[in-house]
């Protein structure tokens, strides 16, 4: 985070998967400096470049959401689901094993992980600054767009950025990240 509440899409580093199997770079994650084992919540993107099967986090809930690139069909549990930019967040538990399959190029996705009893909510839309949300512990906005000399990818702490920031992202094309519990 180089400025207060935002987390720049160019200061982002690329690491290896907890199973080795792509790579992810940390956007965020709760609390600060945890690993892969005792976060509390998480963000994240990745790239996902070949099929295989995904990390399993016992206890986490998972929303993920493809940015760009490719599709991939996503099965979780033996139950399917088409995913590509397009897509609406697609929730699902970390518990059961799940796997990607690429329909065609590598894929670019959004990852909100939880652990429970914390709850997550994505939504994919203009910012709604008016909602309530009363029971939000954190709240974020993932830019789908340029906007307020912000890129789009970078995301913003809602509730540390500065109310003039915040109120220039009205209405911006984001993903909505809400974090309660």
């Amino acid at each position: 985070m180089t400025e207060t509440g935002i987390f720049r899409l160019s200061n982002r580093v690329f690491r290896p998967w907890k199973n080795g199997g792509g790579q992810t770079a940390e956007i965020a994650v709760s609390p600060l400096g945890a690993d892969f084992e005792n976060f509390g919540w998480r963000i994240s993107t990745a790239i996902v470049a070949a099929s295989g099967p995904f990390s399993v986090f016992p206890g986490v809930d998972r929303v993920l959401t493809v940015l760009e690139g490719g599709a991939m069909v996503l099965s979780v549990g033996g139950q399917e689901r088409l995913l590509d930019a397009a897509s609406g967040p697609f929730s699902f538990s970390g518990d059961i094993p799940a796997a990607a399959r690429l329909e065609n190029e590598a894929l670019l996705d959004f990852n909100v992980m939880v652990r429970r009893p914390l709850k997550a909510e994505v939504v994919r839309g203009p910012l709604d600054l008016g909602c309530n949300l009363a029971n939000a512990r954190v709240r974020f906005a993932l830019l789908l767009e340029d906007r307020a000399a912000l890129a789009r990818l970078d995301l913003v702490d809602l509730q540390a950025a500065a109310p003039s920031l915040v109120a220039a992202l009205a209405g911006a094309l984001v993903l909505d990240v809400r974090i309660s519990g």
